[in-house]
Formats: C-alpha cells, structure tokens, sequence
C-alpha cells in the first residue's frame, strides 16, 4: 500500500484495508511501549502481505465514565494518525468510544467489528487489554474467538527501560513536573501538541513578544513553564520559545503560547504544530513588567542554544516534520 487511510469508525471500510494484521488499544502516546507492538504489527503483516492498521478509540474510555473529562491526554485522534503514518503503518481506525459500544458483550465486538467490518487475519493486543461489556474480552477471549474464525492473536508483554514497564502514565507524570527529557525518552519522540490559533489577551505583543496561543483544557496537566520549541506551520519550520501558565496575570487554564522567532504574520484560525524541545525553566512571579521582559529575552536566548544542539531522536522523530 501506498496511501494512509485515516478512518473514523468501521461503517465503510475500503477494501485496501480489509485482511489486516490490526493492533487494538488505547495507545495514548504512541510511546516505545506502543512503537514495540507497532514493529511487530508490521512484521507480521509484511510476511503475509497484508495491511498493518491500528484500532484505537476517542476519546479515552476513562474520561467517558468520568464525572468530567480528567485525563492529561498525550496524543489525541489527530497525533496518533500523524504517528501510525510517520511508523509506516497503512491505517488506523479511530473508533468512537461511547457507553454504548462499551456495553457490546465481547462476542459481538469481535464478530461485528474485526470479522465483518475488517475481517481481519491477524490480532495484536497487550497483556493488559480488555474489552466489551463488563471487560469479558481478554487476550485468552480473543484467542479462542480466532480459533473459531480463523485469525491469528498474538499478546506482547509491556517493554521496560531498565527499571519499570514504559507507560503512558509515566510520561504523563514526567510531563507533569517538567521532566521533558524523561518523558521525550519514554516516547522516543519529542513530545508535540497542536491546534488552531486563537486570540489572546495580546498582553506578549504588548510587551515585545507576540505569541501563538492554542486553548488548552482542564485535563492539560504539562508542567507550568518556559519551553525551548520546534514549530510546524504547514511546511515551515520556525524556532521558538513557548510558556504555559501565567502566574502574573489570570492563570485559570491559560492557553499554551508560543512566540515564534522572527515572525511577524498573522496566523488567528491556522493549524500549529509545536514539539516541546527542552524545559527552559518553571514559571516565576517578576516583581515588575521590565524584570519579566529580561526574563524572556534569557529565555529565548537559552532556547536558540538548546534548539541549535537538538537532533531528531529517532526515526520516527525525524519523519514527524519537526527537523527538516
């Protein structure tokens, strides 16, 4: 196949992606606990010359049975298509995740969606994955449901990095206390984040730094800070320097915002793209606008150096747009 095929659900499936060796789970982070599943998906399917796609499903069932969404998502539908085409793989299939579909008994799931729908020839699944009503679909379920329809399942145990099992929760947790470089090498990508530019208060322009601000919500846990960026505005690549919080002003859910270097055009309504590079510093209370001005040119000067020294960690990284 030559063609990503992004699918948001299994009602039409085209034919390319009929037969497939399909990964299933959440994958929140596509980090190299996810990427280690990805390499065998695509193995399996290059020997029996068959698409390689992922099922994955939004939002995150948590927050649907949550009193209100609470979950620091890493990578939403959108970022995990960019990742699934960056890994190579033919497709995904983001399906919407409802109290509906979760009350599906485990039979019928495997039988509407990966028999019917995809008639896939091949499952893979972490140890730790269920689905259907009451969680009744497990690895063990799943290998006899393709003993009964004729596909394989295969279950790959969570990978370590010397220490513990990788984990969307760790990277969650680096994030959280600005630890970007444990949670970059968790990921084995620099981690990025993406939207629409929308007005601000216009407060950084004011003071010499006009910003790019993309709205976050409460489950938006990255630690309060200054950050050393790589951003991607269609084919461009523009360094930067971004800051989440503002502890001087009105800190009720800031937006994330980004002052690009030596960019002046205006971008209200465009897509953004920005990797996270390096933690430049947590964020401080000035004891005047001029002290905060300093601080901010430090910042942007110690950004230049951190983003001259960067380099792609990894292939997937490089094919992700962020280093030319």
């Amino acid at each position: 196949m030559t063609d990503f095929i992004k699918l948001a659900g299994l009602d039409n499936v085209p034919a390319q992606l009929k037969g497939a060796q399909v990964a299933i789970g959440n994958f929140d982070g596509f980090h190299r606990g996810h990427q280690h599943v990805f390499a065998a998906l695509k193995e399996r399917a290059r020997q029996r010359g068959v698409p390689a796609v992922v099922l994955t499903f939004e939002p995150h069932p948590r927050d649907v049975f949550a009193p209100e969404p609470f979950m620091f998502r890493l990578t939403e539908g959108n970022a995990k298509a960019r990742l699934a085409e960056a890994l190579g793989l033919d497709g995904i299939v983001i399906m919407p995740f409802t109290r509906d579909l979760s009350q599906v008994e485990a039979e019928d799931f495997v039988s509407r969606y990966l028999v019917d729908a995809l008639a896939v020839s091949g499952v893979i699944v972490g140890a730790d994955f269920h689905f259907g009503r009451g969680r009744r679909g497990t690895p063990d379920f799943l290998r006899s449901a393709g003993a009964q329809y004729g596909f394989e399942v295969e279950t790959l145990a969570l990978i370590d990095d010397g220490t513990e099992p990788i984990s969307s929760s760790r990277v969650r947790a680096a994030l959280g206390v600005g630890d970007l470089a444990t949670a970059n090498t968790l990921l084995g990508y620099h981690w990025f984040v993406e939207g629409e530019i929308v007005s601000g208060d216009r407060r950084g322009r004011e003071l010499g730094f006009p910003t790019a601000n993309m709205a976050t919500h409460e489950g938006f846990h990255l630690a309060q800070g200054v950050y050393a960026v790589r951003a991607r505005l269609g084919d461009r690549l523009i360094n930067g320097v971004a800051s989440f919080g503002k502890p001087m002003f009105n800190n009720q859910r800031p937006p994330f915002e980004t002052h690009l270097f030596d960019f002046h055009d205006d971008i209200y309504g465009a897509h953004l793209s920005v990797a996270l590079i390096a933690h430049i510093r947590g964020q401080e209370v000035f004891s005047g606008l001029d002290d905060l001005i300093a601080a901010m040119n430090r910042d942007s000067r110690k950004a230049e150096d951190a983003l001259n020294a960067c380099a792609p960690m990894s292939e997937l990284d490089r094919k992700l747009g962020f280093f030319g």
